[in-house]
């Protein structure tokens, strides 16, 4: 568990205590556990125990020799991974009543540590309420709570846990902890909060927008209830921009789909990335990749050659279909500006058979142009419909808000 392996810090500080005052008590006391303190810090928890024991062996000791015995023979039995000894010695010093506030919620922290260990996970809960209530909270403490919670299957308490640390940090200006964004998607996502869920994954992707975690998002919108099977270019559009797309077989579907759907211009420089990257022109399949390039070169001069033609056609249509469609067509070609003019006017003109997306592509069209972020963001958060369209729009504005 991370936890455990962050909390040795802790262990090694409580022992480096231990010593210091080790060196107030007799020789026969003192001596062993500086040693002992020597050898754990050097990763030798073994050697330390048999130190701890062999001041244990002492006659006659003190009330405060033996807490100082305690908490080193738990510190080292810790480290040891001898976790009950550890509970043993650590309960001992904790009933003692002689120690500081500080040092309570120390020895605390580290029954909560060595109880999660033996899975004794109603004891972790209890030596964590006590440590906290001795003023521990660090962050290792709170991942051991929440992994005690999701153990205990009290998601809704995980989540509480999560959301306020994750409200607290955005209140301070601070951005979230990786680790609580993460924890509260997964409490969102095992009890059944869909929309919670859907919320925390966006705001992971805009404080940590790593490719792992585009990977896993647009791998699950794909395959989920409802999203159209329209949609699978514009899913591979913001793959790609999200560097998404790395795969052979990926670059082959999205430059097909690109040429099939009448964005000639798109799918050569799909292709033409492939073949830059290495996924495509090597390998068996290299001839084929190669016939791929000379239809999408074919094709992309054919649209050129076409496109005035469609555009006027598009414009004496009844409705703004084509326009919407010549529109994205200009702007895969890299004449933004004109695209964007010839979408709005195909919007304003009505009669679409898909509105949101025509919306969504306006959005995506004005976000290529670069001039008005905030406006290419409103326009993508506004499409609607439960078929993909407004989950495509909102990962598109996440998206827009990462570019610098």
């Amino acid at each position: 568990m991370k936890t455990l392996r962050s909390h040795l810090a802790m262990l090694l500080a409580c022992c480096a205590l231990a010593a210091a005052h080790a060196q107030s008590v007799r020789p026969e006391v003192g001596k062993p556990l500086q040693q002992a303190s020597d050898l754990l810090r050097a990763g030798k928890a073994r050697e330390a125990l048999a130190k701890v024991h062999e001041a244990e062996s002492a006659s006659g000791k003190t009330a405060a020799e033996q807490l100082l015995i305690d908490r080193m023979k738990g510190a080292a039995a810790q480290r040891a991974g001898d976790n009950a000894t550890a509970i043993r010695a650590f309960e001992a010093a904790f009933a003692s009543g002689k120690l500081s506030a500080a040092e309570q919620g120390q020895v605390a922290e580290s029954l909560a540590f060595a109880y999660s260990q033996q899975k004794d996970w109603a004891r972790t809960n209890q030596w964590i309420q006590r440590a906290q209530a001795a003023g521990s909270n660090n962050a290792q403490l709170r991942q051991l709570q929440a992994y005690v919670q999701s153990q205990s299957g009290d998601y809704a308490a995980v989540a509480r846990e999560a959301q306020a640390a994750i409200a607290a940090a955005e209140a301070a200006g601070r951005k979230p902890d990786e680790g609580d964004l993460l924890r509260l998607a997964d409490a969102q996502q095992r009890s059944g909060s869909h929309s919670a869920h859907t919320a925390t994954l966006d705001k992971l992707l805009m404080y940590y927008p790593k490719k792992e975690y585009w990977n896993i998002l647009l791998g699950r919108l794909r395959g989920k209830s409802g999203f159209s099977d329209r949609f699978a270019l514009d899913l591979f559009r913001l793959r790609l921009a999200t560097g998404n797309l790395t795969k052979t077989d990926d670059f082959m579907e999205m430059a097909q789909l690109s040429l099939q759907a009448g964005y000639p211009a798109e799918g050569k420089a799909v292709v033409d990335k492939g073949f830059a990257s290495g996924a495509l022109g090597t390998g068996p399949e290299a001839e084929r990749h190669k016939r791929l390039r000379d239809l999408a070169i074919k094709q992309e001069a054919a649209g050129k050659a076409e496109i005035a033609r469609q555009e006027q056609e598009a414009l004496a249509a009844k409705d703004g279909n084509g326009l919407v469609h010549v529109g994205y067509a200009y702007v895969t070609m890299g004449q933004v500006d004109k695209g964007i003019t010839l979408i709005q006017q195909g919007i304003a003109k009505g009669g679409l058979k898909r509105p949101e997306d025509a919306k969504l592509h306006l959005g995506m069209a004005l976000l290529a142009s670069g001039k008005n972020k905030a406006r290419a963001v409103q326009t993508l958060r506004s499409v609607q419909g439960a078929d993909g369209a407004a989950d495509l729009g909102r990962l598109w504005a996440v998206q827009a808000n990462q570019a610098t």
